[in-house]
């Protein structure tokens, strides 16, 4: 029986807990096992909070009581371990937070509490949320559950990896440069970038401070598309509309292959191509468009974001430089050099003015050329998931670094409109490929309903064979 629970959908089990067909301790103790079971292979999971039974028994007794249930009554998520929670272990994979424990919550978890969720544990997560892979100086690397010697991605790894394999129904990552939506992807799940501020940002580590605010955010993950739109009404706050994919009849999507910076793999193309086909089958108009603006995103990544993002590592691991782990260490060195070059502080301040500018232009273009193409239908990135310690990819006769491998995702992280990565197919070696839909700024339910129709057509999270 608990097998069977921990495979429904997060949907599914808060209908099953409000009908009281079964208990919140039950569905807990399901999880539970299939934790114990899987985990030490996945090393997906690496907190598991330490009242989760008595968390679980406080709420069957307010569903049994029966009054002012939330939407979430009862259901056991994960958080990923960037992101605070009070009394439960939160260290973003760094050495120097190895032991720490908030006293708060971040909003975003008060919200799903608030709801009446269960906080099961907190999920894997690289060093200070940097890379494409996670693994850290802690807990070491996450597997995918599709290929134990390939990654499960970065930086919200440990959540895809845990909701993909059943060891967690939904939760929450956070997305910078396609934190989210990589994962996802690479896993087979689904997940969600909102529109930058729509759900709050507060309690995470590294802050989405400066520059990085523009592109930083906390989102839902989950197995189906369903999930998804339900802890985004969580955690935005609001209950917005229903998805309604009759409402997307004639609405015009826009389709690329290739962003011009980074080539894709033959099986990325045909699972865009499937993706496509299955948005046209369901009347929609889809035509081949390079959106304005796409091309230059992962150079303006590079150029908002890179600095200020190592700039905030100096200062978090100021006087425990000897505690960062290798890639946080080199980042550190770079970054004291140029930290100490008064020229170069000037031209980087320069440089980012220029951006900024460069960024308002591009995204006023973009938005007005989405006023008639409302979605826009990509990649995530480059290639189903590598192995783990993989540096450098070959695609399409050409070697690219992994940062380039994800140009898809980081552009849209730049001009902060909402995407979600769904499944769309697989690799020959049986691999999940996701393909992303963005939308335009608030638009969540749009492009959540556009997911919903590839979800259908194409048949979704395919359970880990190993698993």
């Amino acid at each position: 029986m608990s097998e069977e629970l921990t495979s429904l959908s997060a949907n599914e089990l808060c209908q099953l807990i409000r009908s009281r067909s079964v208990s919140p301790v039950e569905v807990v103790e399901g999880f539970l096992s299939r934790i114990e079971q899987i985990n030490p292979t996945l090393n997906a999971i690496v907190t598991l909070t330490e009242d989760i039974t008595k968390r679980a028994r406080t709420a069957e007794a307010i569903v049994m009581s029966g009054d002012n249930l939330g939407p979430l009554q009862g259901l056991p998520v994960t958080v990923k371990d960037t992101i605070d929670t009070a009394g439960i272990r939160t260290t973003s994979g760094s050495p120097v937070r190895s032991d720490h424990m908030p006293t708060r919550d971040a909003t975003a978890v008060a919200r799903l509490k608030t709801a009446g969720a269960i906080i099961l544990g907190k999920t894997n997560t690289p060093e200070m949320a940097i890379p494409y892979e996670t693994d850290n100086p802690i807990f070491g690397r996450t597997n995918n559950p599709y290929d134990l010697q390939k990654t499960s991605g970065g930086s919200s790894g440990g959540e895809a990896a845990a909701i993909a394999a059943c060891l967690s129904p939904a939760g929450i990552g956070s997305d910078l440069s396609g934190s989210i939506r990589g994962p996802a992807h690479f896993c087979g799940i689904v997940g969600l970038k909102p529109t930058t501020g729509s759900v709050p940002m507060d309690g995470h580590t590294p802050a989405a401070i400066g520059p990085l605010s523009l592109g930083a955010c906390i989102g839902p993950m989950a197995r189906c598309v369903a999930d998804v739109s339900l802890l985004f009404d969580v955690l935005s706050g609001e209950r917005s509309q229903a998805i309604e994919t009759e409402k997307l009849l004639g609405m015009r999507v826009g389709v690329y292959e290739n962003d011009g910076a980074t080539p894709v793999t033959a099986e990325t193309s045909a699972a865009v191509e499937v993706a496509a086909m299955a948005l046209s089958e369901a009347r929609l108009e889809v035509t081949e468009a390079m959106p304005p603006g796409v091309s230059a995103g992962s150079r303006l990544w590079i150029e908002l974001f890179s600095r200020p993002a190592a700039d905030q590592l100096r200062d978090f691991y100021q006087g425990n430089e000897d505690k960062a782990g290798p890639l946080v260490t080199s980042i550190l060195e770079s970054s004291e050099a140029k930290a100490s070059d008064l020229a170069g502080k000037i031209d980087q301040a320069e440089a980012l003015a220029r951006a900024l500018v460069e960024r308002e232009r591009l995204r006023e273009t973009l938005l007005r050329w989405m006023k008639t193409t409302p979605l826009i239908l990509a990649p995530v990135g480059s290639v189903p998931a590598f192995e783990h310690g993989t540096d450098r990819l070959r695609v399409a006769a050409e070697s690219i670094s992994v940062f380039r491998a994800f140009s898809y995702s980081q552009t849209f992280n730049v001009f902060g409109l909402p995407g979600v990565s769904v499944p769309a197919g697989q690799s020959a070696d049986g691999l999940p490929i996701g393909v992303q839909i963005i939308g335009r700024p608030n638009e969540e339910k749009t492009i959540l309903s556009a997911a919903a129709i590839i979800e259908e057509a194409l048949g979704g999270w395919r359970r880990p064979s190993q698993f």
